[in-house]
């Protein structure tokens, strides 16, 4: 199991993760069991329209109907804790893949293995990669199951699309905890710094259309990769998936490189 480095990853989450699925899955019953009380009052987005146009900037996606099965999950669900769930597995995967076997004083046995820095930080990533998107998989087979019984009818396409770009959302700032965790081995840094790149990065999309020096900066920011094209209702933005891919390929690219050029200490 040491010498396979992604199987013994997946292993020590053999807990934790059907952990996670199952509070996505309550998370979602929560918002669902909400619906029929909410579901074609327009009082909801009279509501929206009396808050402050910089509060619905950053939690309301711009023309999102809350009096719709569609607009009720962009608001409640995916403009804000979906996210927060993602993020929190993927930063706290990352940071752990180096940075927390050191704190543990575990990495030391895991590389006197036949096994190379290379390829423990890639699978160290591909288990993040197989939990990050379980939980995209179980949270939009959730809104899909548990909604039909709700009399929430939501496109199931455009759903896995959403998902799609939920998980790749996660693996950005995933892949940045990976790449701190590699070059400094602390778990401070590696969970602090993305965190707050999180924060930065979902108010400058938030803000953006309505602060003018804010909108040059609007789509390099992660959160607009995610959201900015309206998944739910507009199905997978390629050049989205691929700016975030190709930015998740260039982190995991500098984690191998971090951790191959560090020494280890006991």
């Amino acid at each position: 199991m040491l010498a396979n480095v992604f199987l013994k990853t997946l292993h020590d989450q053999r807990r934790s993760l059907p952990a996670w699925i199952i509070a996505v899955a309550l998370l979602v019953a929560t918002y669902v069991a909400l619906w029929p009380s909410i579901k074609g009052q327009p009082s909801m987005n009279e509501f929206l329209a009396q808050m402050p146009e910089a509060f619905r900037s950053l939690f309301a996606t711009s023309g999102a109907d809350m009096s719709t099965p569609v607009g009720y999950i962009q608001i409640e669900l995916m403009s804000f804790m979906a996210p927060i769930v993602v993020l929190i597995y993927t930063i706290g995967a990352g940071s752990g893949a180096v940075a927390g076997e050191e704190d543990r004083h575990t990495m030391e046995m895991l590389l006197a293995n036949p096994v190379g820095r290379t390829a423990v930080v890639l699978e160290k990533f591909a288990a993040m990669v197989v939990g990050s998107a379980l939980i995209a998989v179980f949270t939009g087979a959730s809104l899909v199951l548990e909604g039909a019984l709700a009399d929430m009818s939501l496109p199931a396409g455009n759903v896995a699309a959403a998902m799609v770009h939920l998980c790749l959302l996660g693996l950005v700032f995933g892949s940045l905890a990976l790449a701190l965790s590699a070059w400094t081995g602390r778990t401070g840094i590696s969970k602090g710094v993305p965190a707050a790149a999180a924060i930065v990065g979902y108010i400058v999309n938030g803000l953006a259309p309505l602060v003018d020096w804010l909108k040059p900066s609007q789509k390099i920011s992660p959160f607009y990769q995610y959201i900015g094209h309206d998944p739910l209702r507009a199905g997978l933005s390629w050049g989205s998936i691929g700016i975030a891919a190709a930015t998740v390929a260039v982190l995991v690219g500098a984690a191998v490189v971090g951790f191959r050029r560090r020494d280890v200490g006991a």
